[in-house]
């Protein structure tokens, strides 16, 4: 266990440190697919707690409808997502984000996806969905999917085997004019469902509506 006395204060990760000590699996090698407002905020959200191991597949550009949502910003705009998150996150705490610019597809997801010790599914079409349902089954990976409604009212995170992928519906939950608190919270959600699945060996599941976080003024 770690005590204050072993702890160094200039460390970036101090504070997770201090909570808890992730040492012990922080190396593991993880996988996130989509590098939007979920995925792109969960990678952000491990490489500030300590992963080292993180690679982040996204075949799209940034675009400035995407500012509002995601960790970019607008010098950015027309760059890779992946590589312009492995570049910000290196200078902000050096992490070494391994990035993958390229559309992931039933085909190639078994060579993409094979040397990691857990996936996250970020994707927002069926076809990625699918395809890494598929993969992480039959190469016998965990697997976490997070994803939110169209609405930008509901979202979830859910392991294999349990996931149904679910069917396309019209509409982006993007325009939704919570969707970064929204996402930010689940992205939490899903940090801290990976570090349960590290520590402890649980696939914990979860979801979440606007209505789950009433506050009171009282």
């Amino acid at each position: 266990m770690t005590t204050h006395n072993n702890l160094n204060p200039n460390s970036p990760f101090f504070h997770e440190e201090r909570h808890a000590s992730l040492a012990s699996f922080v190396d593991r090698p993880i996988t996130i697919c989509g590098a939007g407002a979920l995925g792109g905020n969960l990678a952000e959200t491990l490489a500030r707690m300590g992963f080292t191991r993180l690679k982040l597949i996204d075949k799209d550009r940034v675009e400035m409808r995407n500012l509002s949502t995601q960790p970019y910003s607008r010098a950015e705009v027309g760059a890779p997502k992946a590589r312009a998150l492995a570049n910000m996150l290196y200078r902000a705490v050096q992490a070494k984000l391994e990035p993958i610019v390229t559309e992931l597809t039933a085909a190639n997801a078994p060579k993409l996806l094979k040397e990691s010790a857990l996936i996250v599914d970020a994707f927002d079409n069926r076809a990625g969905r699918a395809a890494i349902s598929e993969t992480a089954r039959s190469l016998h990976i965990p697997c976490l999917h997070i994803g939110f409604s169209n609405d930008g009212l509901y979202g979830s995170g859910l392991w294999e085997p349990g996931y149904q992928v679910p069917q396309e519906i019209a509409g982006d939950p993007c325009d939704y004019p919570l969707t970064r608190p929204f996402a930010q919270v689940l992205s939490a959600l899903a940090a801290r469902s990976i570090v349960d699945f590290f520590r402890e060996n649980k696939s914990i599941n979860f979801e979440l509506t606007w209505n789950d976080l009433k506050i009171s003024s009282d």
